[in-house]
């Protein structure tokens, strides 16, 4: 039986999905990662693992549809013992994500039940079917924003499920503290990949915004983000429990 350490992180194959995986990796995990549809760039994700000296594999997995996570979770189940050889995983990050730019009054019923779903009953359905699975010890790191935290135009629904999913953090930490199972939630700001069609990486004006009212004077970058997931999966970390963690160079302070 393999004494690797292992987590799984949905919305593995690009953004900050990605960086989480590498950095885990780095951190000496072994990573199982889904993709949605792109099965290519998830590849490309497995062989830069397996290029630092872990294991690594992907599963496809839409988020969008809890009916998928059944199916998953037996997929999941198979792949660790043909493929790493345990049984059980660490840690859980639920990270797969979709933007949502609209205003209050124009965000219709069907918007708020997808972001529901994803952002959601992702970090609560998928991980409670997993808990089975996970070794006493492990962790969990769910993904927030700083829009829980401040308000911005235009990302009502997003912000306040992101703002839901920080409170669940703190119910997972006190009711799985018994198994020791540590559940943490990180709140990137905004970072400058193709999420929401690339708008803080490819809109200037955007980019300006996001820079002038953040401290330390520019847009986030996937790689600020990944290994501050991946310290939270380490022993190093093995004291911190139920904590938000922004990780935005201090915007809007």
């Amino acid at each position: 039986m393999s004494t690797t350490k292992i987590a799984l992180v949905t919305g593995g194959s690009r953004g900050l999905g990605k960086d989480m995986a590498i950095n885990l990796a780095k951190k000496g995990l072994d990573v199982i990662l889904t993709y949605n549809s792109n099965k290519e760039e998830a590849q490309k994700t497995v062989q830069a693992i397996n290029a630092l000296g872990q294991k690594a594999l992907s599963i496809q997995l839409n988020v969008a549809d809890t009916k998928n996570y059944d199916p998953f979770v037996a997929k999941v189940k198979e792949a660790l013992v043909k493929t790493l050889g345990t049984e059980k995983l660490d840690f859980v990050i639920p990270n797969a994500g979709i933007g949502h730019h609209q205003s209050f009054a124009e965000t219709q019923e069907a918007d708020i039940d997808n972001l529901y779903t994803i952002h959601f009953k992702q970090p609560y359905l998928l991980t409670q079917k997993l808990l089975p699975i996970m070794n006493d010890g492990g962790g969990i790191v769910n993904i927030s924003s700083g829009l829980a935290r401040f308000a911005m135009p235009g990302t009502s629904a997003y912000g306040a499920l992101k703002a839901a999913v920080e409170q669940l953090t703190r119910y997972q930490a006190a009711e799985l503290g018994n198994r020791k199972i540590r559940s943490n939630v990180v709140a990137p700001g905004a970072i400058e990949t193709d999420f929401s069609g690339g708008t803080v990486r490819d809109n200037k004006e955007v980019n300006t915004m996001v820079s002038s009212s953040t401290a330390l004077g520019r847009a986030g970058l996937p790689e600020d983000i990944g290994s501050v997931v991946a310290f939270l999966c380490t022993e190093d970390a093995r004291w911190i429990n139920a904590q938000r963690i922004e990780v935005s160079g201090g915007m809007r302070l």
